[in-house]
């Protein structure tokens, strides 16, 4: 169940970044409710994500993750332009969360 409250605190987490940029300010109220409620879930989940996997390693995966994820939705949804060097180093993160995951022992709690 950790990895799945994780995956949960990531969108929620991407879905209030995103937010916030569309809130401008807190000027615009929707978007504004989406930033309280997205982080309020994402760090409710993440709280519970603590509980199976190691803060370092949840943290991991979390925030780089979430630095692709909302990459992508700038490009897709605010026409954000990622030059060569971003790409390469959002594939450089999201490439040590492999690892991480794939080859740490840090991963079993």
């Amino acid at each position: 169940m950790g990895y799945l409250y994780l995956a949960i605190a990531i969108v929620a987490e991407v879905v209030a970044t995103a937010s916030l940029k569309a809130s401008e300010g807190f000027t615009k109220t929707m978007p504004s409710l989406l930033v309280i409620i997205g982080y309020g879930v994402a760090f409710y989940f993440l709280s519970l994500v603590l509980k199976t996997i190691p803060v370092g390693v949840a943290y991991a995966i979390w925030s780089g993750i979430g630095v692709a994820l909302i990459s992508i939705v700038g490009m897709v949804i605010f026409g954000q332009k990622l030059d060569l060097a971003a790409v390469i180093g959002i594939l450089l993160i999201i490439s040590g969360v492999v690892v991480l995951n794939v080859f740490s022992q840090s991963t079993v709690h």
